[in-house]
């Protein structure tokens, strides 16, 4: 059995998230306590209690999603047994940081700090260069990028490569209005998504190099696991060409149907989604092919917790 984590990132956010493990668990309160000392005085009574639209602001929701994501991840590692040997972990945009910081790349403080920082960015950015994001349902990616190039408009560009049929563009309102209709007239279905900021495209890039200097302060280690970075889709073992790259995935395509298939490529057959909600886990039926046998599970309450190590041991 070769395990992976998946570490999701914005859209798996609810108020409350993670909130069991730290009333049950010390080690997960605490990480808690370091995230209040480093975000807002009212960081941990918002991601309990909201409201929703508190919760959503980049600046908040980035470094929220990122301490749910980690104290999942020190639930489950204090409860799962020796025997299952987690090999390479991989996060979703923002989740890359919690992915990060699961391979040992970045200490708990310094990953809270960074993502505190990566929202405010990239929540400035928004408010300077107004945008969105849409997903396109049923559409390969080279259709999507086909489009995009026949109708010139540079306003609009590839932001998530999710699965074979889901890919998710970010842009302007205006240039996202244009390319829509395009895209359904070809048979693609558009979902409009709920943010804000035009994630993963030019309208963010005032953010890059505000970011980079934050990351310059950081300390970097060599992954103890095997990390597969959103921009390249391959493992990394260098902590320097991590920082760099961890500074332009701000604007960059995320691939993570590239990283699950190199994953299942390398040999892993057992994916556990660690943080809010089962987004990725609910991708992974879109990309797994059905003739791979792969466990594929999810932990962000005690109750799923459980439920993941019964179907571990019950797989053994």
């Amino acid at each position: 059995m070769k395990t992976a984590l998946l570490f999701p990132g914005q859209g798996s956010q609810y108020v409350g998230m993670a909130t069991e493990f730290v009333s049950q668990h010390g080690a997960c309160s605490e990480v808690m306590v370091t995230a209040e000392k480093i975000c807002a005085p009212d960081f941990r009574h918002i991601v309990e209690q909201g409201p929703e639209a508190a919760l959503s602001r980049a600046a908040i929701l980035q470094p929220a999603i990122t301490v749910a994501n980690i104290i999942s991840l020190t639930a489950l590692r204090a409860a799962l047994p020796d025997w299952v040997n987690v090999c390479s972990c991989a996060g979703h945009s923002l989740g890359e940081y919690s992915s990060l910081y699961a391979a040992g790349v970045m200490s708990l403080t310094d990953v809270i700090r960074v993502v505190e920082r990566r929202g405010y960015f990239m929540e400035r950015e928004g408010d300077r260069h107004p945008g969105t994001m849409r997903a396109i349902l049923g559409l390969s990616i080279e259709q999507v990028e086909e489009l995009l190039a026949s109708s010139g408009d540079d306003e609009v560009v590839i932001a998530n490569h999710n699965s074979a049929q889901q890919v998710v563009v970010s842009g302007s309102h205006d240039g996202l209005a244009r390319f829509s209709p395009q895209a359904q007239e070809v048979g693609g279905k558009v979902i409009a998504l709920n943010v804000t900021v035009a994630n993963h495209s030019p309208l963010v890039a005032g953010a890059v190099d505000d970011f980079a200097r934050v990351l310059e302060t950081v300390g970097f280690n060599p992954p103890a696991v095997d990390v597969y970075l959103n921009v390249t889709a391959e493992r990394c073992e260098e902590p320097d060409l991590i920082r760099d790259i961890m500074a332009r995935q701000i604007v960059s395509r995320v691939r993570w149907y590239e990283i699950i298939t190199a994953m299942l490529a390398d040999g892993v057959d057992t994916f556990i989604e660690v943080g809010p909600k089962k987004v990725l886990a609910s991708m992974m039926r879109k990309i797994v092919p059905k003739k791979e046998q792969v466990t594929v599970l999810q932990v962000d309450s005690p109750d799923s917790l459980a439920a993941c190590l019964k179907t571990l041991a019950d797989s053994r």
